[in-house]
């Protein structure tokens, strides 16, 4: 009886979590109606959650063949990830038109994903210890708390489900001139009982250099990660559960002056070496009366960082000087996580069912970023203790209504932060849902990822400080949507029309105050309030299981109340910078029998404003640019042979990353160069091929 124990404490769930009614639905439209944890903190079906929630599955990113979270968060809607440095290629993730510290990011619904982890972290989780990425979009999520303005990206890692194993080796090159080599393991075992399993993943990436305009300094870095991790899980009885996992990333990265000297002889560089580990542990019971559950929680990461960022000096007493203190950097993170949640079912309500939450949880987050040539240093520990509240009241089978509040006592802000929810969910007959949210959020004054990178610009390095009068941000959200499918026996097909609205008040914008002995110095202030509205369609159709079309568009404006400088000299703008105002993407997915698959998928990034610094040889100014659009296509064929003898499938693949070469054609040149002017896609044509092993 496969599954028999995990089928019986799922049952269980169900009685605290809501019964879904029964209907008969052709069986197309269960990839539409999956259950989902992130939007109430309660597992429900994506159809009956008053808060939208979107997926990417494993499935998904294999037929997009990523190699890592990074590259499967593009084909979401709303959703842009973006380079933000030509020599270390840092990201950034902007969801709605806000910039990443506006979006927070979880590892199985836990903030651990540090600000220090923000700048590369979404590279460094290797693709194969992804089970899915749940996204939900706007401050509808801020039950999460700080930082989750913009929205919220949960990463579930694998967890075991049967005895299973994979092998998985790609082979990339970039414009036939940088290998990139990438080897995946996993293997997952449960136990004959189906009580206790254990899932475990292995990731090796080794990735050259790459050089796009011939002055032998990377646009591209060179990467090498090794990355493991474990998953496990154990009933010790049908209505408890203990849950666990522990991961470890290390990543080198270095990009600048392709030589082999020490990071310090080259004449311009970056180079990182990260050791991460994270971890959590969470234990569920579902009381007999299965109208109560209880969980408790903890979960922690921690990142040390060795990091060297620097310009070779010309002058004879600054090279003597660089050579006797050269800018290396160490850097320590330590997140930690605590609490418990309660989930109470009032079965008669007013007519209704209702679900209440009661939970309370700690975050302490400890970041300390040093370089002593810089006299630069980031010493910050922020604890954060909050309490939520929540209620999701099913008064009929067709109106849902969400409420709840969280209450937040940062030690960075003077009062205790109030934030209320509210979303609603009208269900028009079986195929028709309508929903509504508001939620109010803050973004209290901390160092966030951006923060924490130092940038090249004029011949030195630009650093960011803080106003010491810098006061929290707040923000209100507001977001209205209709979701629509029709399904046949063979076919399903439907779309998604989404409204959003964001207040930020007393907005973060950083100012240029002028230059020290090391470059630019740019302060953290309480700016204008700023406004993002916009809309975002979502097409989706699927033919029998064999084709599946999935596109989103999104079309928005990010302004401020009030032009924002950016650089001395350059009239201000009310524009957001790197934000375009249209971006979208399309996946095309052709399955005609068990051996063959076919991806042909399209991310297409509009016109935006950038800055860029003067100080390469190529750039004697200081402006803003308006950048091209691009569009990025890529495709994907492969060929599953199975092999009954040895109980294992062979599927051999190839492709092509941006096929028509969509790449910025501007970068700037040699050591003064201008490190953050860099727009385009993450990789130029790029082709490759692997080979997987499966059960």
């Amino acid at each position: 009886m496969k599954n028999k124990v995990l089928l019986v404490f799922m049952c269980s769930m169900s009685g605290v979590y809501g019964q879904q009614k029964d209907s008969i639905v052709p069986q197309n439209t269960n990839y539409l109606d999956e259950i989902v944890v992130t939007g109430t903190k309660t597992f429900k079906r994506k159809t009956q959650s008053p808060v939208m929630v979107t997926l990417l599955d494993s499935k998904d990113l294999s037929n997009l063949q990523v190699c890592n979270l990074s590259e499967g968060l593009k084909f979401q809607p709303g959703l842009r990830v973006e380079t933000d440095c030509q020599t270390c290629n840092y990201t950034q993730l902007r969801m709605n038109g806000l910039a990443g510290g506006y979006s927070q990011i979880l590892i199985n619904g836990r903030p651990i994903f540090s600000p220090l982890m923000g700048l590369y972290g979404m590279e460094q989780l290797p693709v194969n210890m992804i089970e899915r990425i749940e996204v939900v979009r706007g401050g509808g999520s801020s039950l999460y708390g700080s930082s989750a303005i913009g929205g919220t990206v949960n990463v579930i890692t694998k967890v075991p489900k049967k005895n299973a194993f994979e092998l998985n080796s790609t082979y990339y090159n970039i414009k036939g001139n940088s290998p990139d080599f990438n080897l995946n393991a996993n293997t997952t075992l449960v136990n004959e009982a189906e009580n206790a399993g254990i899932s475990l993943f292995l990731s090796h990436r080794n990735r050259d250099f790459y050089d796009a305009n011939g002055d032998n300094f990377s646009e591209i870095p060179k990467i090498n990660n090794n990355s493991f991790g474990i998953n496990f899980f154990v009933l010790p009885s049908e209505n408890q559960k203990i849950e666990g996992s522990i991961s470890h990333l290390n990543e080198y990265r270095f990009g600048g002056e392709m030589v082999t000297e020490p990071a310090y002889l080259t004449q311009q560089s970056e180079e990182r070496n990260h050791k991460i580990w994270l971890g959590s542990l969470d234990y569920q019971i579902n009381f007999e009366d299965k109208k109560n559950t209880l969980i408790a929680y903890t979960a922690w990461q921690n990142t040390n960082r060795n990091h060297y960022t620097g310009v070779f000096p010309d002058d004879p007493i600054a090279i003597e000087k660089h050579l006797l203190q050269p800018p290396y950097g160490i850097s320590n993170t330590q997140t930690l996580q605590g609490g418990l949640q309660w989930n109470h079912k009032i079965n008669s309500f007013f007519n209704g069912t209702n679900v209440l939450t009661l939970g309370t949880e700690y975050i302490s987050d400890n970041v300390f970023d040093e370089i002593k040539a810089y006299q630069y240093v980031v010493d910050q520990h922020t604890k954060d203790f909050g309490g939520f509240f929540q209620s999701d009241w099913e008064i009929t089978p067709e109106l849902d209504l969400l409420s709840g509040i969280r209450l937040d006592h940062h030690n960075l802000v003077e009062h205790v932060i109030v934030s209320p929810r509210l979303a609603l969910l009208y269900k028009l007959k079986d195929n028709t849902q309508f929903r509504f949210s508001f939620g109010t959020g803050f973004r209290a004054p901390q160092a966030f990822d951006t923060d924490l990178h130092i940038a090249f610009a004029g011949g030195g390095v630009s650093r960011v400080i803080y106003d010491p009068d810098l006061k929290e941000e707040r923000s209100e959200s507001f977001s209205a949507s209709i979701n629509y499918d029709k399904a046949t026996s063979n076919w399903v097909a439907g779309f998604t029309l989404e409204g959003f609205y964001t207040h930020l008040k007393k907005a973060f914008v950083l100012q240029n105050i002028g230059t020290d002995a090391f470059g630019e110095v740019f302060e953290k202030q309480n700016g204008p309030d700023a406004f993002v509205k916009g809309a975002t369609l979502e097409l989706r159709a699927n033919y029998n299981r064999k084709i599946q079309i999935e596109t989103g568009f999104t079309l928005q404006s990010s302004v401020y109340d009030q032009p924002v400088s950016y650089i001395e000299g350059v009239s201000p703008t009310a524009e957001f910078l790197r934000t375009p105002n249209q971006y979208g993407f399309g996946v095309l997915t052709f399955t005609p029998n068990s051996r063959w698959n076919f991806n042909l998928n399209y991310v297409f990034t509009g016109v935006m404003k950038v800055a860029h610094f003067a100080g390469a040889p190529n750039q004697n100014t200081d402006e803003m640019v308006i950048t091209p659009h691009f569009s990025e296509l890529n495709t994907k064929i492969g060929y599953v042979i199975t092999s009954k003898k040895f109980g294992l499938n062979f599927e051999m693949y190839g492709g092509i990353k941006n096929i028509f070469d969509q790449y910025q054609s501007d970068f700037d040149i040699g050591k003064n160069r201008d490190s953050n002017y860099v727009y385009s896609p993450a990789l130029p044509r790029t082709v490759f091929a692997g080979l997987k092993i499966f059960q």
